[in-house]
């Protein structure tokens, strides 16, 4: 049991890491990944909302009906989107401003709809959890260090704060949409070098 608790864990933070090798999510990973504090955002908000979704679907999962399971699942991941939302509004409330419609896109995040579904659905409350926090893990790191690598080279900054002297030209570029495409392509493209190897 430990071994499979472990190995859920694991596997989204290389193996189905949501962006780079599922492909998934790529809405908010282009969205919101202009700095790394935007993209750490996102993703512990998605990690939340995916832990807990996953928890609940998985307690539930002998209860619902199978006619109409992806609307419960739906109204699952809605409830705990609008708890992050408001925890925000409390707490992080610039964040909030940052991360705008993109919190609320949570509900229709195909990770989430996914987990619940193709997991949570058909396993324990214990496994569900591993498997909602490692994939949520995963895709915190990606959002962050894509978010880093456009922070850094589109503003010269990191959380902010200058990295570079007056000389620095920024590639402005970086930080606007075509290159978040651009940057996603270029970080899918080392995932798989390193994965192949």
């Amino acid at each position: 049991m430990a071994k499979s608790i472990v190995q859920e864990f694991t596997k989204g933070l290389w193996n189905e890491i949501p962006p780079f090798r599922l492909v998934l999510g790529l809405c908010p990973v282009l969205g919101v990944t202009t700095t790394m504090k935007n993209g750490l955002g996102m993703g512990i908000a998605t990690t939340f909302v995916l832990c807990c979704s996953n928890i609940l679907v998985s307690a539930l999962r002998n209860v619902i009906p199978a006619k109409v399971r992806i609307a419960c699942f739906i109204i699952i991941i809605a409830t705990f989107v609008t708890v992050v939302e408001l925890l925000m509004q409390a707490f992080a409330y610039s964040l909030f401003l940052q991360l705008g419609m993109f919190i609320p896109l949570i509900v229709v995040n195909c990770i989430v709809l996914g987990r619940a579904e193709a997991f949570a659905s058909k396993n324990n409350m214990i496994l569900s959890l591993a498997d909602g926090l490692g994939i949520g893990i995963g895709f915190t790191l990606s959002l962050g260090t894509l978010g880093a690598v456009r922070e850094i080279l589109g503003t010269g900054t990191f959380f902010g704060n200058a990295l570079f002297g007056a000389s620095f030209q920024p590639f402005g570029f970086m930080v606007q949409a075509p290159g978040a495409f651009v940057c996603l392509g270029l970080m899918l493209c080392l995932m798989n070098m390193v994965g192949n190897k």
